[in-house]
């Protein structure tokens, strides 16, 4: 096994601060960042490319507002704490059953990921409609950051003893036996590793997605590259799930394991209703594809201001 031994608190200009705190908080600027440059390489127009200025002085450069940003991760929050919220009462539905009333005390409980995923991105989605922005565009600027940062946050549970799986004689096991306080009952059991397990396959899965953007799969940008990024990024989640102490209630599925399936099924019926929906769509992109763009040719017959 694997033994972690160190605290997990620091002091901090009179403070205690929890490690897996401060890297979360690292965790939720690196996204941002990351969703500010891949909003910037995004064209609203993709008949020119991102860089290129809009017909129309007052709209700017012909990619996505970096500005609105702001406004989508405030709008993200509510609906990520509902749905949150929604997910753990789920996930302990025979308590919350006969005890509707506990849903409202912040002070009893938690939020369950999954849905707090589907929950944000239900409210951002709402207010970037509201903004006039292209929803689409932005869904698929924001698919690679999501997985960034849910990567990263359960890459720092580690430094928190949070997310402990169930115990198991593993070689690859890991304890706590420093001072804590841990974030995991029993952290000196032996046990899966599930939140490190966790955030490398969100990688894999950040990793396929990316693949598939990067070779012009999803030139239409039209957010099937989210829903694909969501959907393995939930696959993988149902898999590491197998290892939570959490109780099977159909077949050998937790609940937190039937939500991420859920989740991934919703996901590919969407991506499926993107593509029926524009069937031509890959060659109208593919027609605007500025890599086999004749420069000296139709390029001076458009609208579009010279570089």
């Amino acid at each position: 096994m694997i033994t972690l031994q160190f605290p997990a608190t620091f002091a901090l200009a009179g403070l205690t601060v929890r490690w897996e705190t401060l890297l979360g908080a690292v965790a939720v600027l690196v996204a941002l960042l990351l969703a500010a440059a891949m909003a910037r390489r995004t064209p609203v127009d993709l008949s020119a490319p991102a860089d290129w200025p809009s017909p129309d002085p007052d709209d700017g450069p012909n990619h996505l507002r970096t500005d609105d940003l702001l406004y989508l991760v405030v709008a993200a929050l509510p609906g990520a704490l509902l749905g949150g919220r929604l997910g753990y009462a789920l996930i302990h539905l025979d308590y919350y059953g006969a005890n509707p009333s506990a849903l409202a005390d912040i002070n009893m409980g938690g939020l369950e990921l999954s849905m707090g995923v589907v929950g944000g991105t239900i409210t951002a989605s709402i207010v970037v409609m509201l903004l006039g922005a292209p929803l689409g565009r932005w869904l698929h600027a924001l698919a690679i950051p999501l997985l960034v940062l849910l990567g990263l946050v359960k890459f720092a549970m580690v430094f928190g003893g949070t997310g402990q799986g169930a115990p198991t004689d593993f070689s690859l096991a890991t304890r706590y036996l420093g001072p804590g306080p841990w974030g995991s009952l029993a952290p000196e059991v032996a046990s899966w590793p599930s939140q490190a397990m966790e955030a490398l396959a969100t990688v894999l899965a950040g990793g396929v997605a990316w693949s598939f953007m990067a070779v012009g799969v999803f030139r239409r940008r039209n957010g099937a590259a989210f829903f694909l990024a969501v959907g393995l990024w939930a696959i993988a989640r149902l898999l590491v799930a197998g290892t939570w102490r959490d109780p099977a209630v159909a077949v050998t599925l937790s609940a937190a394991q039937l939500i991420a399936l859920g989740i991934a099924i919703a996901c590919a019926l969407l991506i499926v209703g993107l593509a029926a929906a524009s069937p031509n769509g890959r060659k109208r992109a593919a027609a605007a594809d500025w890599d086999d763009w004749d420069d000296e040719g139709e390029a001076e017959s458009l609208a579009w201001p010279s570089r």
